[in-house]
This record gives C-alpha cells, structure tokens and sequence, in this order.
C-alpha cells in the first residue's frame, strides 16, 4: 500500500496554474500523496491574468485538476474552491454548488477546535480591490523578478547550491513590504474576530505563517511559487503548515531521475525539481 499522509483538511492557495513559475509537478506529488475529508483550494489555484497575456497551459496543470476532480469523485473528498484575484472571473458566478464541489467568496471551517473563517485575503489589498491597473503592473513585476530569479536559481543549482528566493529577501527587509504585511494580518485576523471565529485560513500574500494575533489564530497557507506550503488540519485538530522540502523527505520522488508524462525531470537538492532535460 502507498505511504500516505492521512488528515482531515489540507488548504492550499496561490499555485498560479498557468505560469512557467508554479510548482505544479511538486504541489502534483503532494495530492498524490495525501488522503483527506476536505480539499479546500483557496485563491489563485488558476492564473487567469497571466493566461490572458498569453501564459503557458501544460499538462501537468491539467494533471492538477485530474488530481483534483479524482479526490472528489472516488476518494470521497469535499471540495471548496475560493475565488482569489487572479481567478477573478469566479466572482461572476458565485456561489456555485456541485455534488461535493463549492466555489465560494468565502467559507467557514468547522474545525475540530474551533470556527475559523477562510478567504483568499485579496480583499484587504488596497492595489488589488482599487487599483487593478496597479496590480497588473505589480504582477507583471514580480513575474519579471521570478523569472530572473529561476535564471540565477539554475546557476546555484550547477554549483550545488540551495535555493535561494530574491523576493523573499526584498519582502523581509524592504520596510513598505514588511509594513504591507502586517496590515494585512491585522485587518483579516480583525475581520475573523468580528464574524465570532476562532481563527482565519488566507493566503494571497505568499508568506506562510501560524500565529496568534491577540485571540485569532492567524494561518496563511503560503503559496506554490516560492514557499511551496501547505496547512493541513490533523485528525486531533493541530493545524500544520507543512513545507514541500519536509514533505518530500518523507514522501519522496519514484528516484532521483523521473518521467512524468513525456517530460524527464531531475530532482534538487531541495526537494523540488529542475527543468525539462531531454528524454
């Protein structure tokens, strides 16, 4: 039998499907790997923005949706899909309601220890909800950024060294970023206390994290970009934000050379993968 990891609820966002820069063939391994009552999808599963510039469809993101559309049909998995911005063409049909399938605005969670209110975040963004023009361009920016930072990334892996993120070293010390992010906690650990829960579930802002903020539990699933993080919710009630770099070691690649489809991949150093090399 497949080594499994069994929970009740696994909350993933931000795998930005679409784009050369999301993990798809690492969040694939994942699912795969994981068993759960409750599949909860929350925002930017889909980039829809980037897409319609054009974007880079592959068959490991319709992989992804297989994966998905399997847990709902034969592994009795609830699930619950929230809009984020960059799939914001949801929100012209929301709520949708399908046998064991929502695709909602937000959702609470009935948690084992509490009620914790779950959205993508995106409406606590300034840039995002008033200035999409912005937005676009920000997003276009950290595009950029990403792309540079695969450049130098494949450079650091020749040399046999760790992944190392560009923007995760600006966020951290650029003050107006480090600032961005906690308003942003603030106002949506603020809004969870007001709707009378115990904690809230987001993503959006890329930055995993499982705190207290006063008497809110905050918890951000991360994203499947940079972080590539996941929060799993056990059958006891801890919640976890588990790290792919730790997943991977306990539920590792086939070997350390691997075919997926018609691609061969080699693993990294740090669980995740490099690029296509030729078959």
């Amino acid at each position: 039998m497949k080594h499994l990891l069994r929970v009740r609820t696994v909350i993933l966002s931000d795998v930005h499907l679409g784009t050369p820069n999301s993990k798809v063939h690492e969040v694939n391994h994942f699912l795969r790997h994981v068993r759960c009552a409750k599949l909860i999808l929350n925002g930017d599963i889909i980039d829809g923005w980037q897409l319609k510039r054009g974007g880079c469809w592959t068959k490991a993101d319709t992989r992804f949706i297989r994966i998905v559309l399997k847990m709902l049909e034969k592994k009795d998995t609830q699930v619950v899909y929230l809009r984020g911005n960059h799939d914001d063409v949801l929100a012209n049909f929301l709520p949708l309601e399908f046998e064991g399938l929502s695709v909602v605005e937000e959702h609470i969670h009935e948690g084992v220890r509490g009620r914790y209110l779950v959205l993508h975040g995106d409406v606590f963004d300034t840039v995002t909800k008033n200035l999409v023009w912005l937005a676009h361009l920000g997003d276009w920016g950290y595009s950029f950024l990403l792309g540079l930072n695969r450049a130098y990334n494949a450079w650091r892996a020749w040399r046999g060294k760790e992944y190392w993120s560009l923007s995760k070293a600006i966020k951290a010390r650029v003050k107006s970023a480090v600032n961005h992010v906690s308003n942003f906690e603030s106002h949506i650990a603020e809004l969870a206390h007001q709707r009378g829960c115990t904690g809230v579930m987001c993503g959006h802002i890329h930055t995993p994290a499982d705190k207290m903020l006063g008497k809110v539990h905050y918890l951000n699933s991360g994203d499947w970009v940079e972080s590539l993080t996941a929060l799993v919710e056990h059958h006891d009630g801890r919640l976890e934000i588990v790290s792919f770099a730790d997943f991977v070691r306990e539920y590792p690649w086939p070997e350390p050379e691997f075919g997926i489809g018609d691609e061969t991949l080699t693993a990294l150093p740090d669980g995740s993968i490099g690029e296509p090399s030729e078959s």
